[in-house]
């Protein structure tokens, strides 16, 4: 049998680094794992920079690619939010076109698979055709408990179709803001034991809704009809108030948490053991500079050894989708982070939240892509494989 055997300045396996080393991979361009360089004898590939399985993209909503450039930055979340809105019904183009180019420019920036926010089958002949994997994850928006059926029927009718195409799919709740606590509860009849996601504490107005029933979130409700809040008072952080709807074994996907609270994070993992939660913490840096000009509180997460995966968000709130481009803000606000740390996020991480066996990391017998990554800024150089 043909083997193909590379070497870089450094290979990161999906949890490691290695020096010294080659990957080697059979003809169909499985990993036959990695041996020391000094055993792999001759027809050695050689590479500067670090060698490092394809990258995985846990949050984006790769439907609103045509909205690149539409909406200016540091709007923060609520006028972000009424852009999309109006943006959205009064868009009257091709949506095709950019979603086929975003999904080129994801596979060859390195990303091997995407957990991808969907209202719409608008990318789902894309998604057939993609030579990247995906996970769906279709949101559901629905203020009031009274058209129920309504509200998650027609979500539920794309999990089908889907499902129908051979892709994984599931029914997810939007945001605190924008789900009534008895609309969680159906998802969370739903959808057990499966991978689902919650968009978490992007702005500070979120809180102050929950806790207070006042905040920004007020005057958007009124712009679009709603005398008020939809919601009732928790006293409680938003994450405090819509987590405990959920108890049915899923994998969640928290994104953005721009300002969760340390005490989110304990109440977060005490409520996962109770219920056989698997909490996965999405970053999406780029996204959050976008929109409110804020990170998120990376040393809570890695004080609480919490896990964490990346993602890009979408067009129409980054200037690109480059889960590189992800580490690097990282990297260059929080000199903590190490390399190493990073790249298990951005590889091994976002492919056991996602549950993707065979991606992620260079075991033997997984058959992830091979990414070329400079050694200095962890730019993608280019795909290997």
């Amino acid at each position: 049998m043909n083997y193909r055997k590379l070497t870089a300045g450094r290979i990161f396996d999906g949890s490691r680094f290695w020096e010294e080393a080659a990957l080697v991979l059979n003809a169909q361009g499985e990993s036959q794992g990695i041996i020391p360089l000094a055993e792999a004898g001759e027809s050695v590939e050689r590479y500067e920079g670090i060698l490092c399985p394809g990258l995985i993209n846990c949050h984006c909503h790769v439907e609103l690619s045509y909205l690149k450039g539409f909406i200016p930055p540091k709007t923060g979340l609520i006028g972000f939010l009424t852009s999309i809105v109006k943006n959205r019904a009064g868009f009257t183009g091709e949506k095709e076109p950019a979603i086929v180019a975003a999904d080129n420019e994801m596979y060859e920036s390195g990303i091997d698979g995407v957990g991808d926010i969907c209202n719409t089958t608008d990318a789902l002949g894309m998604k057939q055709k993609s030579r990247m994997r995906w996970h769906s994850l279709v949101e559901i928006i629905n203020f009031y408990d009274v058209n129920m059926e309504r509200q998650v029927g027609w979500p539920q009718t794309i999990v089908h179709d889907h499902e129908a195409a051979g892709l994984s799919a599931a029914l997810v709740p939007h945001a605190p803001y924008s789900v009534s606590g008895r609309t969680m509860d159906v998802i969370n009849e739903r959808t057990e034991g499966r991978v689902i996601s919650m968009h978490n504490q992007e702005t500070a107005p979120e809180d102050e809704l929950f806790k207070s029933g006042a905040g920004g979130f007020i005057g958007f409700y009124k712009e679009f009809g709603n005398a008020g809040s939809p919601f009732p008072v928790s006293g409680k952080s938003s994450l405090q108030t819509w987590l405990p709807h959920f108890t049915n074994g899923q994998t969640i996907l928290v994104v953005h948490n721009t300002y969760i609270g340390e005490e989110d994070i304990v109440f977060a993992k005490e409520h996962a053991s109770r219920h056989g939660l698997n909490i996965v913490y999405c970053l999406c840096p780029n996204a959050n500079l976008y929109i409110e000009d804020n990170l998120p509180p990376v040393d809570l997460f890695l004080k609480h050894n919490c896990t964490v995966v990346l993602g890009t968000d979408s067009y129409s709130s980054n200037w690109q989708l480059s889960i590189a481009a992800e580490m690097k803000a990282l990297l260059s606000r929080f000199p903590q982070l190490s390399p190493e740390t990073i790249l298990r996020w951005a590889t091994l991480n976002g492919a056991q939240a996602l549950r993707w066996p065979d991606l992620g990391s260079f075991d033997a017998g997984k058959k992830s892509g091979v990414v070329l990554l400079s050694g200095e800024d962890i730019s993608v150089v280019r795909r290997l494989s």
